[in-house]
């Protein structure tokens, strides 16, 4: 039987500039929706696993069009709660070149942000569970998606089932200093960690020396370093950082770093050419967590996460349409772009 991975968190509608335009040229959105823990289910189901979605959407027919867009990619949406105010939106302008993208939010008020524990069965969500992720971004959105968060961590945990986070920092959603208090308190909980070096330091105050993520450089020293204060602090069984090396807005260097604890692993490094990276640290969250769950080694899980992650680049919207066979192919050394016929 194929494992079940468990995600909790926000689903949004995407209302994206085509053709690159800029906000203030478009007169039309390209419309989808998203969201991190969403992107994870959705690309687990893509390589064969049931994935399971746990939220809290509108009862109107934009929260079923969410719905919707999920199930049609094989995801389990029976514990998606349904009420509140809205469903939230963000407004996405897709840069080039040395013009950086931008996003806007619209989710004050969103049905997620006002959802309590008691709305959900915890044993019914994690019957027959394998693994269990949530992201920063959830427990950022208000107080009580913050106790929603730590009470399905604390339900899996007792339940035996594997737990991780992607450490994800917004600043639009939150402040550091509160940011450090929730945070801190949820990897109590977790036993594998996802995060850049960045999110580390704005999430829980994690500091190493030498890294700039603002020019798009990378020191490896740094990276470890901070590996090596999650590991110590929390306990981790594995920390994971994708590593991006940003030479523009159209061409980046993608790779990741992984700790146990004993031995840090860098996969290969992949120059992408992007179309859309927004769903791309999903794409590598479900990618690393499909490797770990199904039973490969840290490494192997690694590298098959760094290269659905860059496949990912090359696609669209929020969600990673590559395939298993996909993923495997340029794990396997076929990245040249050549017709497949």
């Amino acid at each position: 039987m194929a494992k079940k991975v468990v995600t909790l968190g926000e689903i949004m509608l995407r209302l994206s500039t085509p053709d690159f335009k800029r906000f203030v040229q478009s007169d039309s959105f390209d419309v989808t929706y998203g969201g991190g823990e969403a992107n994870v289910a959705a690309a687990l189901c893509n390589y064969g696993l049931n994935g399971s979605f746990v939220s809290k959407v509108p009862d109107n027919a934009i929260g079923q069009s969410a719905i919707n867009h999920l199930r049609r990619y094989g995801v389990d949406t029976q514990h998606v709660a349904r009420g509140g105010k809205r469903l939230g939106i963000y407004f996405l302008e897709t840069g080039a070149s040395m013009r950086a993208s931008q996003v806007i939010y619209d989710r004050a008020d969103a049905s997620i942000s006002e959802a309590d524990a008691s709305e959900f069965d915890f044993d019914a969500i994690f019957e027959g569970a394998d693994w269990f992720h949530t992201t920063g971004i959830t427990p950022a959105l208000s107080d009580s998606a913050a106790a929603l968060t730590e009470a399905a961590l604390k339900a899996a945990k007792a339940k035996g089932i594997t737990t991780s986070i992607d450490l994800n920092y917004r600043k639009k959603l939150w402040s550091k200093e509160k940011a450090r208090e929730v945070m801190t308190r949820l990897c109590q909980h977790v036993d594998v960690c996802i995060g850049n070096e960045e999110d580390a330091h704005d999430s829980l105050g994690f500091t190493s020396k030498g890294t700039d993520v603002t020019k798009g450089e990378l020191n490896l020293d740094g990276y470890k370093d901070v590996c090596r204060q999650l590991k110590e602090k929390f306990g981790f069984k594995y920390v994971a950082s994708s590593l991006r090396e940003s030479h523009s807005a159209s061409d980046n260097g993608w790779s990741a770093l992984v700790y146990d604890g004993t031995e840090f692993y860098r996969t290969k490094q992949y120059e992408v050419r992007i179309v859309d990276r927004v769903g791309s640290g999903d794409s590598f969250a479900s990618g690393f967590i499909y490797g770990l769950v199904t039973g490969m080694k840290m490494s192997d899980a690694a590298e098959f996460g760094v290269a659905a992650s860059a496949l990912k680049h090359t696609i669209p919207g929020d969600l990673n349409h590559a395939t298993l066979s996909d993923v495997k192919a340029l794990v396997g050394g076929d990245g040249s772009g050549r017709v497949q016929r």
